[in-house]
This record gives structure tokens, sequence and C-alpha cells, in this order.
């Protein structure tokens, strides 16, 4: 029994120094290495935007234009009265007074700005009008009448009339024209030299003459009456050729 216990002891410290000798020809073998570390994310670029105007200044009612070019950027905006855009273009504009145009540009990495001022020259007002004319008194018509149909001179005994009162005698129908319903008399008159009978004629024939001229500028005949006043109403009493001259006349007056 002593010996049985014997083998078996001596047969465990065989094995055990086999293992051991086992054990030194066959190190355990190192550990395994550490992974290696993960690379941090790369950040997104960071968005870039330029804007232009050109020209930079112009006179009211003329245009402008904005060009601009994005980058990195997702979305685009330009204020005021722009909006949204494309990442590049360009927009002609017609700013009605000086304006300072902001590109903004927006993206994963951020965002970024730029501006472009724009200055609008405004002529100065207009002067004044200057203040209306005082309107002219009302007048009536006999007033016109005395006013714009002048008298018509005569030669010395004569009733033809002279090329100088022409101008005259048809100034005297334009007037009677645009008045058509004005009624008047012609009132032949001469100066003193001469009979009375005499001049009552010559007055007579210078009043028709001159309505004759009237009626050939388109003057209706029925408005006008004549009538001789001869040598009775002078306008003036001096023996003199001058006052002679102012009384060898045919005058006008309006019918009332």
């Amino acid at each position: 029994m002593t010996t049985f216990r014997f083998k078996n002891v001596r047969l465990l410290f065989l094995v055990l120094s086999a293992l051991f000798a086992f054990s030194c020809k066959h190190p355990t073998p190192p550990p395994p290495p550490a992974p290696a570390p993960i690379a941090a994310p790369v950040p997104p670029p960071a968005p870039t935007i330029t804007l232009r105007a050109n020209p930079a200044t112009v006179e009211r009612g003329q245009p402008v234009t904005l060009t601009w070019e994005a980058r990195n950027a997702a979305n685009v905006q330009i204020d005021p009265g722009v909006g949204a855009v494309m990442a590049t273009g360009n927009r002609m504009l017609n700013p009605t007074s000086s304006v300072t145009y902001t590109a903004k540009a927006t993206g994963p990495g951020g965002e970024a700005t730029d501006t472009a001022r724009v200055t609008v020259n405004i002529p100065p007002p207009p002067a004044p009008a200057p203040p209306a004319p005082p309107k002219p008194p009302d007048v009536n018509i006999s007033e016109l009448f005395r006013r714009d149909v002048k008298d018509i001179l005569f030669d010395y005994d004569k009733s033809d009339i002279r090329p100088s009162e022409v101008s005259k005698l048809q100034a005297n129908a334009a007037f009677l024209k645009e008045h058509a319903n004005l009624r008047f008399t012609i009132d032949g008159n001469t100066d003193e030299r001469g009979s009375q009978e005499y001049n009552l004629g010559l007055g007579d024939r210078r009043a028709n003459a001159v309505k004759e001229f009237l009626v050939m500028q388109g003057v209706n005949g029925n408005r006008v009456n004549t009538v001789s006043y001869g040598e009775e109403r002078p306008a003036c009493h001096e023996p003199t050729e001058d006052c002679y001259q102012r009384n060898r006349r045919a005058g006008f007056t309006p019918n009332p």
C-alpha cells in the first residue's frame, strides 16, 4: 500500500515536471496590439460668397446689375427685394433710392455674407411754376367792340378805302365774324369843309364803302346799319390838317 502511494506520488511529480519543462520551452504569447484610434470626422468646408454691383452709382431711373458667386452653400439669399437665388448668377435691378444689398450664403459649414452699396443720385425737384397771371377782368361785348373795332380814315373828299386802312378793316371783320350775333352801325363823317348837304352825301358813301368791304370779308350785311352825320359830329374842332384827318372817318357803334 505504501509502495502504491509512492508510485502515485512519483507519477504526479513526473507529470508536473513535464508540464513545467514544456512551459519553459513554449512561453506565453504576448497580448494582441490595441486597435488604432478612430480618426475625428473632417468638418464641412465653410461657405463663401462675393457680391458686386455695376455700376455702383447711377441716376434715378437707370438700371444696376448685381453679380454674385457662392461656394459650399446650400442656400443663397439676397436682400432687399431679391430673395432666394442660385449659387451663381446676376440680376438687373432698378433702385429708386440709395441702397445696400446683402448676400448671405448658408451651408453645413456655417454662413457667409457680402454687401454691395448702390448710390442713386436723385435730381432736385423742378422749380415751382410761376404764378398764373391774374385773370383779366370780365369785359362785356360792348366794351370789347369799342376796344377792338377801329375807325377807318379817308382822304379829303374821297370815299375809297385807303390801302393803309385795309389791315384795320380786315381785323374789324375778323372780330365781327367771331361775334356773329352782334349788330352794329357804321357812321360816315367828314371834316367841316364843303356844304352840309354835300358832306352828308360824302359821309353816306364812306359808311357804305366800309359796309361793302366787310360783306366781302364774310360779314352778314343784315347785321349792319349805316348812317351819315356829315360834319355834325367832329372828333375835334381845330382848323388843322391833323384835325381834319381825324374827322374824315367811318366809325362803329354796337346796336343795343
